[in-house]
């Protein structure tokens, strides 16, 4: 690590449900920035966020925020309004991942590799939903919410079950994708942007408790998953799964790091489930896992964005 050190304000928080955990990750960013020798300020996403950002006059921020509005476009708008240079993707790139169904329209057009997928918006007769999703998809389904990350309010029924009450529980945070459930592996697959060099991450399988899946608690409670890193597959499955990660990366207009989500079934089959533009930073988070075994420990991570970001 070289090159002067830098005026770095850590965005957090805010209205999210993904709040808590955005918090976590910003402990942690500011923790190793500040031990590099960087100056920071933890800034928490409110209505004091903008006075805080101009008074203290960073040359950089780091967005360390998961779901809308940090993760949306719309944070990122902000930042370029006030002539901020930030780690991350941009405006187009944001907004475009963050939204489900409009990502999966541009994996489809790379032909990249995903599931069937209903729309149902939260003002639709839930019954006639319901009756179309099975219709049209089967009983066995994930649904999730639209616009929101880290597993939240997401309902799976593997087995099938009652429908209507499953829309319902997730139709409370908008609209709701609904796929049909795919049993297999969960694999994820992280990409660094240097310099405009793309690295692909070794591959990580995340195991839960029998009976368990990888939701909201088991992804930040200490112990509760398992991550096998390099994941056990195949030297085809795993460039492959690699080339999809790059080219949601590339396809989606991202910048700087991404982690793409995957479902691996048991012939080897892959689908995509969806991209991910700020990855988690906690202690137990999966995205910087990846990058020390590609050979970035957290400290040279962190220390590469913020310089890249800042020299833009």
């Amino acid at each position: 690590m070289s090159g002067r050190l830098l005026r770095i304000a850590i965005l957090c928080g805010g209205s999210s449900a993904e709040a808590e955990v955005s918090r976590q990750s910003a402990a942690q960013i500011e923790a190793t920035l500040v031990s590099i020798g960087h100056t920071t300020q933890l800034i928490e996403l409110d209505t004091r966020a903008i006075p805080q950002l101009l008074e203290f006059a960073p040359e950089v921020v780091f967005p360390a925020l998961h779901g809308p509005p940090g993760e949306d476009g719309t944070v990122q708008g902000l930042l370029e309004m006030l002539a901020l240079p930030y780690v991350g993707s941009d405006v187009r790139g944001s907004a475009i991942a963050m939204d489900k169904a409009i990502a999966k329209d541009v994996f489809r057009r790379l032909g990249l590799p995903v599931a069937n997928e209903l729309i149902i918006q939260p003002d639709e007769d839930v019954s006639l939903a319901a009756l179309r999703v099975e219709r049209e998809l089967g009983s066995q389904v994930a649904i999730k919410p639209l616009r929101q990350g880290s597993a939240i309010g997401v309902v799976l029924l593997p087995e099938g079950g009652d429908l209507e009450k499953a829309l319902k529980e997730v139709s409370r945070f908008g609209p709701c994708m609904v796929e049909p459930f795919i049993q297999g592996r969960e694999i994820t697959a992280g990409i660094l942007e240097l310099d405009q060099v793309l690295t692909p991450f070794p591959l990580i399988e995340i195991t839960t408790a029998p009976g368990q899946w990888y939701d909201y608690d088991n992804r930040y409670t200490p112990g509760a998953s398992n991550h096998e890193l390099p994941a056990q597959l195949s030297p085809e499955t795993t460039k492959s799964i690699q080339r999809v990660a790059l080219s949601a990366h590339q396809g989606l207009g991202l910048r700087d790091l991404s982690r793409a989500d995957f479902i691996v079934d048991d012939a080897e089959q892959v689908t995509l489930l969806e991209v991910n533009t700020l990855p988690g930073m906690t202690p137990v988070s999966l995205y910087p896992e990846g990058a020390e075994a590609s050979g970035y420990p957290f400290e040279d991570l962190l220390d590469r964005l913020v310089r890249q970001a800042a020299n833009r």
